[in-house]
């Protein structure tokens, strides 16, 4: 086992944090896989979902962190699902087990778009109240994978990894960014053929995000800037879908700022999270919201107040 997975803060997780399987589908193979911590009261809480290669531990230190300071977080791995739609359902049908109307999203990468994707598909009965969107993409073109794609269950488990891994960073790289890549790496060794071959389908085949629908929600978009498996070019689509978005750039992380980054990150999952601090759409116990917090939402809402009284 690689280093993270050795780890006492890995341990401690794993200890500390259930691991929950739920069925909503008639189909009783498919699986969600879940951690749910933090504050029950919390009714909108951070979702976190996984890019392709990714279990739901891959966020441990968010929900180690955050659920710390009074934050609900919920990180998930997905069934096998085959289509777009079917996972939309899934999940819509897995938020109402849960008895959640409202949530706040943390996508990463194929996350990132499933996330977009749920958002457009309930848009007009909004289940996302915000997302951060990190490494992410708005089209899955981009992979030059859409003609290969409905081939992928054929396709042996080796290939799969090898297709996934071709992403990943390659040569001399910090110690903190190859831990992640081997943390990562273990995780989709852990994936069945079945599971690696749903997501990267889902993942390449033809789709696109309609962001004139969703263009309204408040959206972070967390990227690097060093390598990472998106182009300049992806990064720059997924702006122009979020004209208004927020930008939270970190120098350095690789593919899975998350693990490597994680203090960043998690920092910026807070400054995204406050603006609905005292509000029904809080991710936090309201209990453990600070001082300073207090004062920024009172300065907001005069800020607000102020605004809408001008116009």
């Amino acid at each position: 086992m690689g280093e993270i997975r050795n780890s006492r803060e890995y341990g401690s997780f794993r200890s500390s944090v259930s691991q929950k399987k739920v069925v909503v589908d008639d189909d009783d193979s498919k699986v969600w896989t879940m951690y749910d911590a933090g504050p029950r009261n919390v009714k909108c809480p951070l979702v976190c979902l996984p890019p392709v290669s990714g279990t739901a531990d891959v966020f441990f230190r968010q929900i180690m962190a955050l659920s710390g300071l009074g934050f609900r977080v919920i990180a998930l791995q997905y069934p096998v699902y085959w289509s777009l739609q079917e996972w939309i359902d899934g999940f819509r049908k897995l938020l109402d087990h849960l008895q959640l109307d409202k949530i706040h999203i943390f996508g990463a990468s194929l996350g990132g778009f499933l996330g977009q994707k749920f958002a457009e598909a309930t848009y007009k009965s909004p289940r996302v109240h915000s997302m951060i969107l990190c490494n992410a993409f708005s089209d899955t073109t981009v992979f030059q994978q859409t003609t290969t794609a409905p081939t992928f269950w054929l396709m042996p488990a080796f290939m799969l990894k090898k297709m996934v891994m071709g992403n990943f960073t390659q040569g001399m790289t910090e110690p903190a960014i190859a831990d992640s890549v081997d943390f990562l790496v273990e995780c989709m060794d852990s994936l069945p053929q079945s599971q690696l071959a749903s997501r990267l389908t889902l993942n390449c085949q033809n789709a696109s995000v309609d962001g004139e629908k969703i263009k309204q929600l408040p959206v972070t978009i967390l990227d690097v800037f060093d390598e990472s498996a998106l182009s300049t070019s992806v990064k720059e689509e997924l702006y122009k879908c979020y004209p208004n978005s927020k930008r939270a750039h970190l120098k350095s992380g690789g593919n899975f700022p998350y693990v490597s980054r994680s203090a960043e990150v998690n920092l910026y999952i807070q400054i995204h999270l406050r603006d609905f601090h005292g509000t029904r759409f809080s991710a936090i116990d309201p209990e453990m919201i600070t001082d300073a917090d207090r004062e920024a939402i009172k300065q907001k809402l005069e800020t607000d107040g102020a605004e809408a009284n001008s116009e």
